[in-house]
């Protein structure tokens, strides 16, 4: 990352897509290099707890990117834009049709607001018939950025390798989870690979380069490989026996995204399009950015050591799950609402019992009950759910927005509560909430209450189905979240 002064002439720089995984991780870079960034988000509190929020040079503004009035009177004032949004998580099935409106409307916008240029990450890929719905999205996306007049400079990436994103995610469960492989033929297109520091490096470079301004590059790592010489680096890097990778000409892009959501953290609306495109060779057709900004690529190697590395220590910055709107807390007033609250007794402070609270899920797991969780996980994949293979971000801290698991975190207020909102495929909508009421400096009450709101009269069923349940999961998380703060305690009283 570069550690300069930025020109006065690119000071203020505009980002949507500043809570997704690439924009995430921009944003800290080009504070670090002098820029004044904007972030245009719908949601500022999931900006809340990261790192840079409170930098002097960094401005949260909530807008809606379709609201054309808005939008101009937040790009005002600023000399360039990244439009790092994609609506494939929020949208589904709608994604390209919602991605080339929000283009559309951005572009439109940037002229009236006098943006000087827009910079755009797409991805690779021959434009023609064979083309999948994904890449001809982001062709059409790139596009129409450049319908107002506004220049483009538009970078295109293959697969982007690095801790949190789909892509990595995607093969390493694959790899991991099966030692024979039944895969599409799709296995042996050729593919460059590109780490996401590469990635990083050359979006932040393009702001110096004002020869890039209305380009178009092509951007990749040091090789070209299949995807099945991917896996095989993969198994090796996480020292596992050889892999047995057949590939049938039988599974349809279709099957695969089945294949992909059942093995994978992602669920099918994701996978779908992901899927399609691995039919298509991608791979870099000129090499100009590599002399405009030079900087050493990363072999698939090397960027898989970094971000497992990354993954292992819990300093992953940003992850696919975190990108997609969070529905606001549901009015739990009026209609039928049921409630389980259950209270206990810790002799900790509340620090203590936050923090314990704050370690449910991922690797850590929920306390108790593990193989009920496990069943109802599973249970959650085969609907169409995220199940538990989501995971979580940090292994001990929680923020505003994060996925935890089949969960998703709507509320925090540090030392006092936490509130999950239920993602699972449920008749009905749930939340699960615990307080921390002290009681005196070392002793504290704990409160968990879970809420479901049913949908129908399945929903009500489902609820007294699940009720017996309760008495044992519930009972042995709040015992494990007791135990877990008594010890945490000690450890800081020692």
């Amino acid at each position: 990352m570069a550690s300069h002064e930025a020109p006065a002439a690119a000071k203020n720089i505009a980002v949507t897509g500043a809570t997704g995984y690439i924009g995430g991780r921009l944003i800290p870079r080009l504070l670090e290099s002098g820029y004044a960034v904007r972030c245009l988000v719908r949601s500022p509190r999931k900006l809340r707890d990261r790192p840079w929020a409170n930098h002097s040079s960094s401005e949260t503004i909530q807008v809606d990117l379709s609201d054309e009035a808005a939008l101009v009177k937040a790009l005002s004032g600023c000399t360039a834009a990244y439009f790092l949004v994609h609506s494939m998580i929020s949208a589904g099935a709608a994604y390209a049709e919602k991605d080339l409106k929000l283009a559309t409307d951005f572009a439109r916008a940037a002229k009236l607001a006098g943006v000087e240029r827009i910079i755009y990450l797409g991805g690779l890929g021959e434009m023609g018939n064979g083309l999948s719905e994904h890449l001809t999205s982001r062709r059409q996306v790139e596009k129409a950025l450049g319908s107002a007049g506004v220049p483009v400079t538009a970078l295109r990436a293959a697969m982007i390798i690095g801790s949190g994103s789909a892509s990595f995610e995607i093969l390493r469960y694959l790899v991991q989870r099966l030692p024979v492989m039944i895969t599409p033929k799709w296995v042996r297109t050729q593919c460059q690979p590109i780490a996401v520091r590469n990635v990083l490096a050359y979006l932040e470079g393009l702001l110096e380069k004002p020869e890039t301004i209305g380009q178009t590059y092509d951007i990749g790592g040091s090789e070209v490989l299949t995807y099945l010489e991917i896996m095989k680096i993969m198994a090796e890097e996480l020292g596992l026996h050889k892999r047995l990778i057949i590939p049938l000409p039988l599974l349809t892009p279709t099957l695969s995204s089945y294949w992909i959501h059942l093995v994978t953290p992602l669920n099918k609306e994701i996978a779908r399009p992901l899927a399609e495109g691995l039919r298509n060779p991608v791979v870099a057709r000129d090499d100009r950015i590599t002399k405009i900004i030079p900087q050493r690529l990363l072999s698939v190697r090397e960027a898989i050591t970094v971000a497992r590395s990354k993954t292992a220590d819990g300093t992953v910055e940003t992850s696919w799950s975190m990108a997609g709107p969070i529905p606001g807390d549901p009015d739990w007033a009026g209609g039928t609402v049921f409630e389980d609250e259950r209270e206990v007794s810790v002799n900790a402070p509340a620090p203590a019992v936050f923090k314990a609270v704050s370690m449910l899920g991922g690797t850590h797991g929920w306390y108790s009950s593990k193989w009920l969780w496990k069943i109802r996980g599973g249970m959650d994949r085969l609907v169409g759910g995220p199940g538990l293979r989501r995971g979580r971000i940090n292994p001990d801290r929680l923020n505003y927005g994060d996925a935890l698991d089949f969960w998703r975190v709507v509320g925090v207020e540090q030392d006092r509560s936490l509130i999950l909102r239920a993602e699972m495929r449920l008749p009905g909508t749930a939340a699960l909430e615990f307080c921390i009421t002290p009681v005196s400096a070392e002793e504290c009450k704990l409160k968990m209450i879970a809420r479901f709101r049913p949908r129908g009269l399945w929903g009500i069923t489902y609820w007294y189905a699940v009720m017996p349940f309760h008495g044992i999961v519930f009972k042995g998380m709040l015992e494990g979240i007791k135990k877990q703060a008594g010890k945490i305690a000690n450890v800081k009283k020692a």
